[in-house]
């Protein structure tokens, strides 16, 4: 019935979501709906959804458009609804505070790039305006769903839209710029409906700035549009808490808008600057009282004119005696073309209270731009930047603040019975046991891990791979931990720093001619011990509950709750970046990047072929882009890793199981004259390092081995490669010495220069759960 009416409709540009739900599973209380199809002009695809909580009804809308300041179409907006029951337990359906607080996914589409995340329309029922309110909801890849002990979350930016606007105008105009940004940055995007709706709400249809589409984020009081039209509640208190309590979205939050939606965001963040991190808007009602638009909401809604001047941010400025110290600025984007502008908008009144209270405003006059949603989409990338900068600000801050609220007092000196990832024998799963971890001894750290990436070498040891792999051990080598207690000697960190352990440590001594030498990272201080399985004094640390010693693994062992490193192994970082990122800096990535800037020293302008697309391949390209290569070649036997590839910089993609010659002639031959100017083997197959070093340049050709082959295996070439002037040459950890490097790459991470969140794609939740992983 919903589609026969959606292509009655489509004529009129209305557009239907229609979702249907079935195989209902409960796993651990997470209720999990399969099965659900969205058709939206003209087309359908599939999805699964994954809800947080059980839901009660599905209501869609289907929409004309109507004459705006933001972008619809010129028809008066008119709205029916199309409800869809969801078939669930008698237990669910009895509780009413079930059916008052669910939300409803009426469809997810992927965005933001190949690997971006999902542009969702969501519906609950607000208390606020007693209706059904939609809003979307932009969530990048970096999102986590599920409570963690990770203390951190992804931030949001509130978009409000302009008169007749729906919650979907803001997404089909200027999404596709402003999801991309918003992915890059690592943010969310919440778009709210700019009224209430529904058969029963008050309208005024014989104009387009009154009633539906025209709540102007103001609390009305007066009839008829008191009952539901209660928007500034909705958006400064109902909806930050919905996203909260069903989205664990608890970060820091901003609020940005265009016309009506600036004047909305301007006054809600001014109103109460302590909510709101930063404030931006695109061609905002800045003096509402003084204007046409402004007069006739005020009059309608609240009885009076003058009784919208608290919600009038030019107002709200010109009462102040000094500036809002909580925005270091405020940005405004205005077209010069723009139809409104002095009629309605007023920006000039704005300014000139920010310069009497002394408050910083940068308005940037564009010109030839006006009040359409093209301008929107020139310019959101700048507004979703300059939110995401204070946004991370502020999540960093949040991080410091509750990092040093640990206390490991209770713990300190003594043995810690935790749990821990036990690998009793090679090709075997992993255990989930209790195990005792001493206290740390001289020149030893004890740390509480908090995050582990998986890496290769961690399953080629568990594979019985590794020559020196020793059973039962506890692997894991990537992680980001906080310091429990220091033993006897330890000077350079301290209980409650972070830090990453590195399993190749820097002792840093005058004496130690590897530290001393740029030349390499390789310090030999503890690697004996290191590769026996035990601390530098010849024991281990970790027991099992018969009191059996359990191996170290690469002086690292993470995947356990508590571990003890040695102190020269302990890369102290910034407590601004969050631990689940900050761990991807203990191999993999900083092995990629350092390949090509440290070994390498890859210069501006060459060619490089890259085999093996996991993360060390992809931190690999992504390097070699940052250092200016211009042809960047994928090599890897699944197709489906280009897409990504190519968003960090490959330039072209090669699957040698579709070629009719070997991968090295095609490279060398086909997609070069003479072969590329460096190449990188991410695989740890020797076969695979023979192709890369045979692809690389005649003359000065330079291949890297970095992928670590499996016990016995040998290289082979034809010694004429080496005698034409290629180079072949080995990495570990990217030559990055541990404790002085791995702090700049996490510096470099905070201050946006080496984006990481694309690494990762999966989370789980403790330690226990590190098998699935």
């Amino acid at each position: 019935e919903g589609v026969s009416q959606y292509l009655r409709m489509r004529s009129l540009n209305a557009s239907l979501s229609a979702v249907s739900f079935s195989a209902c599973a409960v796993v651990s209380c997470i209720v999990v709906f399969i099965g659900s199809a969205t058709i939206t002009d003209g087309y359908s695809h599939t999805s699964m959804h994954q809800f947080l909580r059980p839901t009660t009804l599905a209501s869609l809308t289907l929409r004309s458009g109507s004459k705006n300041d933001g972008g619809g179409s010129s028809t008066r907006s008119k709205t029916t609804e199309v409800k869809a029951a969801v078939t669930e337990s008698a237990e669910a359906t009895e509780d009413p505070e079930v059916e008052k607080k669910s939300v409803v996914v009426l469809s997810k589409t992927k965005v933001g790039g190949s690997n971006g995340g999902f542009y969702h329309r969501i519906q609950h029922q607000s208390e606020a305006t007693g209706t059904p309110m939609t809003f979307g909801l932009f969530l990048p890849s970096s999102y986590k769903s599920e409570e963690s002990s990770i203390p951190t979350s992804v931030p949001v930016m509130f978009w409000l839209s302009g008169l007749t606007c729906d919650d979907t105008n803001f997404a089909q105009k200027a999404g596709s710029r402003a999801f991309e940004a918003a992915e890059k940055e690592g943010i969310a995007i919440v778009m709210p409906d700019v009224s209430p709706r529904g058969d029963n709400v008050a309208d005024d249809e014989t104009a387009y700035d009154l009633g539906k589409g025209a709540g102007f984020y103001i609390d009305a009081t007066e009839d008829p549009f008191g009952t539901h039209y209660q928007m500034r509640s909705y958006i400064a208190s109902e909806l930050p808490q919905l996203l909260k309590d069903q989205f664990h979205l608890d970060g820091p939050k901003s609020i940005s808008g265009h016309s009506m939606g600036g004047h909305g965001a301007l006054s809600i963040a001014f109103e109460d600057p302590s909510s709101w991190t930063s404030v931006s808007a695109l061609a905002p009602i800045c003096n509402p009282t003084e204007c046409p638009w402004g007069n006739k909401a005020f009059v309608n809604y609240l009885g009076d004119c003058d009784a919208g001047k608290p919600y009038d941010a030019t107002c709200m400025l010109a009462e102040r005696s000094g500036p809002l110290v909580e925005y270091d600025d405020i940005l405004i984007d205005q077209g010069t073309d723009d139809e409104f502008l002095e009629e309605q908008l007023k920006p000039d009144s704005l300014l000139a209270a920010a310069d009497k209270c002394g408050q910083k405003v940068t308005i940037n006059m564009r010109e030839g731009f006006d009040h359409s949603y093209y301008f929107i989409a020139a310019f959101i990338e700048d507004h979703v930047k300059f939110h995401a900068e204070r946004l991370h600000k502020k999540q960093r801050m949040d991080l410091l603040a509750e990092a040093s609220t640990y206390d490991f007092s209770e713990t300190e000196g003594k043995p810690i019975t935790c749990k821990a990832m036990v690998a009793r024998a090679p090709k075997q799963p992993m255990t989930e046991e209790d195990i005792t971890v001493d206290p740390p001894k001289a020149g030893e750290v004890r740390v509480k891990v908090v995050a582990n990436a998986l890496c290769h070498t961690d399953v080629y040891t568990l594979e019985g791979s590794d020559p020196e792999g020793l059973f039962p051990c506890i692997l894991g080598h990537e992680a980001g931990c906080i310091v429990e207690s220091i033993g006897e000697g330890v000077t350079s960190v301290k209980p409650g720093d972070h830090v990453i352990p590195c399993y190749t440590p820097q002792c840093g001594e005058a004496e130690c001619v590897f530290c001393m030498s740029p030349k390499t990272n390789l310090c030999p201080k503890i690697r004996s011990t290191q590769g026996q399985g035990v601390m530098p004094d010849g024991t281990s640390r970790f027991h099992d509950k018969d009191g059996n010693d359990i191996f170290h693994f690469m002086g690292c062992s993470t995947m356990s709750e508590y571990s003890v490193i040695a102190e020269i192994s302990c890369a102290k970082i910034s407590k601004e970046i969050a631990l689940e990122k900050a761990c991807l800096f203990g191999c993999g990535v900083s092995t990629g990047l350092g390949a090509v800037w440290n070994t390498c020293s890859v210069e501006q302008g060459s060619s490089v072929a890259v085999f093996g697309l996991g993360a060390v391949g992809l931190a690999v390209i992504q390097g070699a882009k940052m250092a200016g290569a211009t042809k960047i070649i994928a090599v890897d036997i699944n197709s489906s890793k280009f897409d990504i590839a190519k968003d960090l910089g490959a330039t072209d993609f090669v699957n040698p199981t579709e070629l009719d010659k070997p991968v090295q002639q095609y490279i060398a031959g086909d997609l070069t004259d003479w072969g590329v100017d460096y190449s990188f083997d991410c695989t740890g197959n020797v076969d695979v390092m023979r192709s890369a070093l045979e692809c690389s340049h005649r003359g000065w050709g330079e291949s890297c081995v970095i992928g670590v082959a499996a016990s016995g295996h040998e290289l082979s070439t034809r010694p004429f490669q080496l005698v034409t002037g290629r180079v072949w040459k080995g990495t570990a950890f990217g030559g990055f010495k541990s404790r002085k490097d791995v702090p700049s790459l996490v510096r470099d991470n905070l201050d946006g220069k080496l984006p990481i969140d694309h690494f990762i794609t999966h989370r789980f939740n403790g330690v226990g759960s590190t098998n699935d992983a």
